[in-house]
């Protein structure tokens, strides 16, 4: 009996350059809620102040900002949450990918992955990244242009 082959989806994979583009969208959602959350609440600094023991000096040390510092961190995770792996989940597009018209689907079905696949993914690309970032080079060679992550949790990005 011959080995069973998934069904050919007939899309088309999306170009390195797409990709490299709608993670730099993404990233700029990102970007916007660090820089907002220290322009806001920057690290605050304790002041130096005198040891009463030895008559040292102690440099002060940033506490790590206050609650507007992390309110806004947190929001900002809780969007890029919903970006990248509630929202390209269910609809196989984040913002970035939108922008650029590129789709995120299972690379059997070709269809949504779900959050759960999608959030799986973000957390499989620590492995493009621990081989001195190469995964994310992968596309450039690749027949599915997939990143080993793609590979890992079996999906594709193809054009919309």
């Amino acid at each position: 009996m011959p080995p069973l082959t998934p069904p050919e989806t007939g899309l088309n994979h999306a170009s390195w350059l797409r990709r490299v583009g709608a993670a730099v969208v993404d990233l700029l959602v990102a970007a916007v809620f660090v820089v907002l959350a220290y322009v806001i609440d920057g690290p605050e600094v304790v002041a130096p102040s005198l040891d009463p023991r030895t008559g040292q000096v102690v440099p002060g040390a940033p506490s790590g900002g206050g609650v507007v510092h992390w309110t806004v961190l947190l929001t900002g995770l809780a969007v890029v949450g919903y970006n990248r792996w509630i929202q390209a989940g269910d609809t196989g597009f984040s913002w970035g990918r939108r922008v650029l018209g590129v789709k995120l689907v299972g690379d059997r079905t070709g269809t949504p992955v779900g959050a759960g696949r999608a959030f799986l993914r973000d957390v499989a690309h620590v492995v493009d990244a621990l081989i001195c970032y190469l995964g994310f080079l992968f596309p450039l060679w690749d027949a599915k242009r997939q990143t080993l992550a793609d590979k890992i949790v079996r999906t594709v990005v193809v054009e919309a």
